[in-house]
């Protein structure tokens, strides 16, 4: 999600950021298929099925990247494989996958009108317009819409109960179909004694909360399948619709969203504005989270890029072992307070453009 790199233009030709496949390769294994074998992601994860999320994002590309004089194979074949998702992909059709299912069309539709009409910049700014587009769009449908915020809301709470019922029901599978394996993990270490109950308090903890930032959850989840879908388009087609994206490194964006955080405090700790309060959560979610993100990139600048690397390779190796899950979460709630100093910090210290370490 970084603009660095100076305009493209939208003719054939590969920038040399947009050669190589392996990390992005790295990053659409996570982004696809970790969630549902997350238990704490899977709790609070708006969308599930990231690629209703994908799917149709790449598609929109390959749409504008045609009109632009890409290939039309590429189009025909991304925008046939997102309408089958969009009506085939998931069954049943719940409640819950038709409001997934029509946000991910909505955000491609947003993001494509962006990409169509805003012929300059980057990535970043176009998926901001995008995403408010997609939210402006979404509430104004629950407002004049058959479905109410009301209903969405229970219709969210009712599939993050779901989710935390199917995972108790697997752990707790679990363990009756090794009865003599689980006493003795017990007789070895006594505290496993709890876990069901702390994993089932622990995941209503996480639903409860998710539930109240739920939007801006969404926001985030968003931008990251729009972020992808623009990197792969831009290694599978030949027409450039904007700058390639940067290094973590160098990801900044303009100063005065900062706003959003100063917006969201004043609404969450202002008694007056109680009535706001989800509203102001929401924001300081949704920018607490970019500047935490910017705060990766601060730290990634400073540190040697295996280093960081590695570091952030084992955090998510343990996110998949459930013994050492709970020790891989605090160790990442620790992180994104750290980032999220140094990315707000960076606003005004603007650590980057200091001397750079020689070592």
């Amino acid at each position: 999600m970084t603009d660095p790199a100076p305009e493209a233009v939208a003719v054939p030709g590969t920038a040399p950021s947009e050669r190589r496949w392996g990390k992005l390769l790295l990053a659409l294994l996570a982004f696809l298929l970790a969630p549902p074998f997350i238990l704490w992601f899977r709790a609070f994860l708006p969308i599930e099925n990231t690629a209703f999320l994908f799917v149709p994002a790449l598609a929109a590309c390959c749409l504008v990247g045609w009109w632009a004089g890409g290939r039309l194979l590429l189009a025909i074949a991304w925008v046939g494989l997102a309408v089958l998702l969009a009506w085939k992909g998931a069954a049943p059709a719940d409640a819950f996958t038709n409001m997934a299912r029509g946000w991910s069309l909505l955000l491609a539709g947003s993001f494509g009108l962006v990409l169509l009409f805003g012929t300059s910049g980057g990535f970043f700014p176009r998926a901001l317009a995008a995403l408010a587009l997609a939210l402006t769009l979404s509430l104004f449908m629950s407002i004049v819409g058959p479905v109410r915020a009301s209903e969405a809301r229970k219709t969210v709470s009712e599939e993050l109960t779901r989710r935390n019922s199917e995972t108790m029901s697997k752990l707790n599978g679990f363990i009756s179909e090794h009865p003599k394996e689980w006493q003795d993990l017990i007789t070895k270490v006594p505290q496993l004694s709890t876990l069901p109950a702390e994993t089932e308090r622990l995941l209503k903890e996480l639903s409860t909360r998710g539930l109240s930032v739920f939007p801006a959850l969404l926001a985030l989840e968003s931008l990251a399948a729009l972020a992808l879908a623009w990197t792969t388009y831009h290694r599978l087609g030949r027409a450039r619709l904007g700058r390639p994206l940067g290094l973590l490194r160098d990801f900044r964006f303009n100063d005065q969203l900062v706003w959003g955080l100063i917006v969201g405090l004043t609404v969450v700790f202002l008694p007056t504005l109680v009535s706001l309060r989800g509203f102001g959560s929401n924001l300081l979610v949704f920018f607490g989270a970019l500047y935490a993100v910017r705060g990766l990139g601060v730290l990634s600048w400073f540190l040697s890029p295996a280093a960081f690397t590695v570091t952030l390779a084992i955090g998510f190796a343990m996110l998949m072992w459930p013994v050492l899950q709970t020790v891989a979460v605090f160790g990442f709630l620790l992180l994104a307070v750290a980032s999220f100093g140094l990315g707000l910090g960076d606003t005004w210290a603007d650590w980057r453009n200091r001397a750079r370490p020689t070592t």
